[in-house]
């Protein structure tokens, strides 16, 4: 497995698999690997004859007072996880390799209408963030499928209309959200959750299966996000960010579930902040 820094040499490397006749897989992340990442891995195993993984921590997407320092570097774990998986080449590079002119430089601004509920309500800058390192992933690995987790659904949402609007050459495969044995889904931050916070932790999704099951019952999106906003309180969070039914597509709130619609989430146990979402109809 090829463990690569510079731009150039990873761009070479995909050119030569490419000449080859070889199809590219890639999964970006941003290390401290767990096993809902390597899900996304194997999905890209599944479609593709080479696998690039890179492993950047992009300070542009986080905000003032958010957490980029206390953020985990796991490297030499995260490297035994991918030779476990066969990977093909990590991508490893560092803030002066991806943003030359750091902290100015072109930046991508992400969908306008897509952002601005939910996180991007709330992290005002972080799609931008987000959208500006996918690109330039993109253009350094040029792979011909990309395969992003479901679990940060609204960022799966920006990137997949970003491909589309911006003409990119690479198919989005999203990756199912992986669980703990008690539901509660797979997340770097979960880490840093107390030992009685981590009890607690897997109410986010029974609530969210208990809202779907409300909502096809025939109730209305904003009785049940207002109900599962206090059941959430009751069972331990500390607040609640937002709980709410939108459409898949366009994320904008809705009144009835659908075949497409889908609730997501966002609440805080102490500092740490806890995203998940579930399909009301399945996926599609």
């Amino acid at each position: 497995m090829n463990i690569i820094a510079a731009p150039e040499l990873m761009r070479q490397q995909v050119r030569q698999w490419r000449q080859a006749g070889q199809c590219i897989g890639f999964v970006p992340t941003m290390g401290n690997l767990h096993a809902g990442h390597l899900s996304l891995v194997e999905r890209a195993r599944a479609q593709a004859d080479r696998v690039v993984v890179s492993i950047f921590v992009n300070p542009l997407q986080f905000g003032p007072g958010e957490d980029y320092e206390r953020y985990p570097r796991t490297f030499s774990a995260d490297i035994a996880q991918l030779q476990a998986l066969d990977v093909d080449a990590v991508f490893h590079p560092q803030v002066a390799d991806m943003y030359p002119q750091w902290p100015q430089g072109t930046r991508v601004q992400a969908h306008p209408d897509l952002a601005k509920y939910w996180e991007g309500a709330r992290r005002p800058g972080h799609f931008d963030g987000v959208v500006t390192v996918v690109s330039k992933l993109f253009h350094i690995v040029e792979p011909d499928v990309a395969v992003f987790g479901q679990k940060d659904f609204q960022q799966l949402r920006l990137i997949e209309a970003m491909v589309e609007e911006l003409n990119m050459p690479v198919r989005i495969v999203r990756g199912a959200i992986v669980r703990e044995a008690d539901g509660l889904a797979m997340s770097s931050r979960n880490q840093y959750l107390t030992p009685d916070q981590r009890a607690v932790a897997p109410q986010l999704y029974a609530t969210l299966q208990w809202a779907r099951q409300a909502l096809l019952a025939g109730q209305r999106a904003d009785a049940v996000g207002k109900a599962a906003t206090q059941r959430l309180l009751d069972k331990g969070f500390d607040s609640v960010d937002y709980f709410a039914l939108t459409d898949h597509k366009t994320l904008q709130p809705v009144d009835k579930a659908h075949d497409q619609s889908i609730l997501l989430a966002a609440a805080r146990l102490g500092d740490t902040r806890l995203l998940d979402n579930l399909f009301v109809g399945g996926s599609p």
